[in-house]
């Protein structure tokens, strides 16, 4: 009975077709630079510490032009200082500090009604006057300068405005 049993006929091992082999993974052709770039950095920092600058090729510079001349003669002047308290400024009618010809800046609505008020009169006492030139000393806050320039820019008669900063020497 068991010889009954056929088994299923099997090829001979020559006969058969060959098993396909998987194929070799290629290298990734890509190339880590990371290494290359620290040295490149550490070239760099060699460079920088080791080297000497001379001192001889220095150049001179001319010195720097901004902006544009303002006629003084048509212009309504306006200085603005460093204040005695922290982070004030006081506001002078005129080039510089006079006795006598300083602008309340005890807030903001005086401030503006004395500039408007000395702009008109030096508009009106000589009609060739068109410019607002307020000039800056060193270490006044922008917001010094930007208030005194809207209020000075209110007056109609009014047509350029300049802002300076004064040089100490």
């Amino acid at each position: 009975m068991a010889s009954d049993i056929t088994s299923p006929v099997e090829e001979p091992v020559e006969d058969r077709p060959e098993q396909i082999k998987p194929r070799k993974q290629l290298e990734d052709t890509e190339m880590d630079i990371t290494p290359m770039i620290d040295i490149t950095f550490l070239l760099l920092i060699f460079f920088l510490v080791a080297s000497k600058m001379d001192e001889s090729t220095a150049v001179a510079l001319p010195p720097a032009k901004i902006g544009m001349n303002i006629p003084v003669k048509e212009s309504v002047i306006i200085s603005v200082v460093k204040g005695k308290g922290d982070g004030a400024a006081a506001v002078y009618k005129g080039d510089g500090v006079k006795a006598g010809r300083e602008i309340d800046y005890s807030d903001v609505e005086t401030l503006e009604k004395g500039i408007i008020e000395y702009v008109e009169q030096e508009a009106s006492e000589n009609p060739n006057k068109k410019w607002v030139l307020i000039k800056g000393a060193k270490g006044v806050k922008y917001k010094h300068i930007n208030e005194v320039a809207k209020a000075a820019a209110a007056v109609e008669q009014i047509t350029n405005m300049g802002v300076g900063v004064q040089q100490e020497n």
